[in-house]
């Protein structure tokens, strides 16, 4: 069976980009690699309809492991600290969407 890619794309409140990127490098990534997460890209809009966006990839085993380590992430009492520390100054992330994705058979990603 193929891995699951999961496609997240953050549009943040109008110029807290910089703080959402700083978020990750400073904290979710380290939370991420407690809960075995694994970031497959991340990427910000050059052109497109928002150069207020980050997107990223996970890749996940199955849906299953996502369900479980996502929640838990989630659940974390360190996540939500630091979530709630980098937003004492308003909101970063205005809106998100999420894909699940499965490679094609000519993908160069498998």
């Amino acid at each position: 069976m193929s891995k699951v890619y999961e496609m997240r794309v953050y549009r943040c409140v109008p110029g807290r980009l910089p703080d959402l990127l700083k978020r990750f490098e400073t904290y979710t990534l380290t939370i991420w690699k407690k809960h075995n997460i694994r970031p497959a890209g991340f990427f910000t809009t050059l052109v497109g309809e928002s150069n207020q966006e980050l997107t990223y990839f996970l890749e996940w085993d199955s849906m299953a492991e996502r369900e479980q380590k996502w929640n838990a992430f989630q659940a974390d009492p360190e996540w939500i600290a630091a979530r709630a520390e980098t937003e004492k100054d308003g909101q970063i992330v205005g809106n998100i969407t999420s894909q699940l994705l499965a490679p094609t058979a000519f993908s160069s990603v498998k």
